[in-house]
């Protein structure tokens, strides 16, 4: 994985963005907000299949989770979503 970008905007917000590559798995730690930790880790896994991730696990509840996943797409960069606090490219299993 490539190393996060930080880009500023015209309103001095800092986005980061991300670079996945085929085959490789990822660790995220995702931190959630009041609301949001109240979501199950079906869910968190569901947005993250609709990301195009597969052979993804999450774990943990309440404001922090910890998931892993596969990137079976092309290539990509986006932007990193806020929840998102931490990804590492780990060996696949």
């Amino acid at each position: 994985m490539t190393p996060c970008k930080r880009e500023m905007t015209s309103k001095e917000v800092q986005l980061s963005t991300f670079t996945v590559r085929r085959g490789r798995r990822y660790q995220a730690t995702i931190s959630l907000g009041l609301l949001e930790s109240l979501a199950g880790n079906d869910m968190i896994a569901d947005r993250l299949r609709a990301a195009g991730f597969t052979d993804i696990s999450v774990n943990g509840s309440g404001t922090v989770r910890h998931a892993e996943a596969l990137w079976p797409k092309d290539d990509a960069t986006a932007e990193m979503p806020a929840q998102v606090s931490a990804v590492t490219e780990i060996e696949a299993a």
